[in-house]
């Protein structure tokens, strides 16, 4: 198994606040891959298969509460397949009639597997705990929900998936992936993201979660799955910024 990372550099051509960064660079990256030969595929139900992290702050951006027109910004893109990242990062650097963001840079590098003794979400890990009466997602928290259980289980579950699509093949885990999960958030994060509705309403759409610090088992299927969740996001709504994730052991 191997990781493929683009560090991607990005020219703000208007100020963005925190909150709407992820949603920024979704939309870009959306239309950028629909511009390409992966539309297709993009459009299709499943997995993804790629994550990206937001922006890295400059000296005093976390302050002021936004990122600055007229500056670069660094964000990171990872996924399992190189031919759809390589594709991907080309048409990010031709979309350039996008209002936000301009795409000027890229640098490619690969992972290979290894042991990876820590993962640290970055970006707000999504997972659906239920849906109340009215069929609408209930996102895990300890204040709606607090099973630790079943949020390892959602994890791991998810992962399996992200796996299995991907290399066509299941893996079959002994236990479950996760040795240590520490939430490191005294309130539930957000992503906010923008939808329209028709051409002229759009809709705020809030999707709540968390950030963990997980300490792997050090069996060979877990070891995989943790790796998916480098690669692809932990958690859910990927595609949408969430569940970014930092690895230590990696090199």
């Amino acid at each position: 198994m191997k990781i493929f990372e683009h560090k991607c550099v990005a020219y703000l051509k208007r100020d963005l606040k925190f909150y709407e960064s992820l949603d920024a660079i979704s939309k870009y990256i959306n239309f950028s891959i629909m511009r390409s030969e992966f539309a297709k595929q993009h459009t299709k139900e499943g997995f993804k298969h790629y994550s990206f992290s937001g922006f890295q702050p400059k000296e005093g951006d976390v302050k002021k509460g936004y990122y600055k027109s007229g500056e670069t910004y660094t964000f990171t893109l990872r996924s399992l397949d190189e031919a759809f990242l390589d594709t991907l990062t080309t048409a990010l650097r031709q979309n350039i009639d996008n209002p936000q963001i301009l795409v000027v840079q890229t640098a490619k590098r690969v992972l290979n597997q290894h042991f990876i003794s820590e993962l640290y979400s970055v970006t707000p890990v999504i997972v659906t705990a239920s849906n109340d009466e009215k069929g609408h997602q209930i996102f895990w928290t300890i204040e709606k929900d607090g099973d630790i259980l079943k949020l390892q289980n959602q994890l791991q579950k998810n992962l399996l998936k992200k796996y299995e699509s991907y290399y066509g093949k299941k893996l079959e885990p002994s236990q479950n992936f996760i040795q240590l999960l520490e939430i490191k958030n005294k309130k539930p994060q957000n992503i906010v993201m923008r939808k329209k509705d028709d051409e002229q309403t759009k809709r705020k759409v809030t999707f709540f979660g968390n950030k963990f610090k997980i300490v792997p088992n050090e069996d060979a299927v877990s070891q995989k799955l943790a790796l998916v969740a480098m690669a692809c996001g932990l958690g859910e709504k990927n595609s949408y910024g969430g569940g970014f994730c930092l690895g230590k052991g990696m090199r």
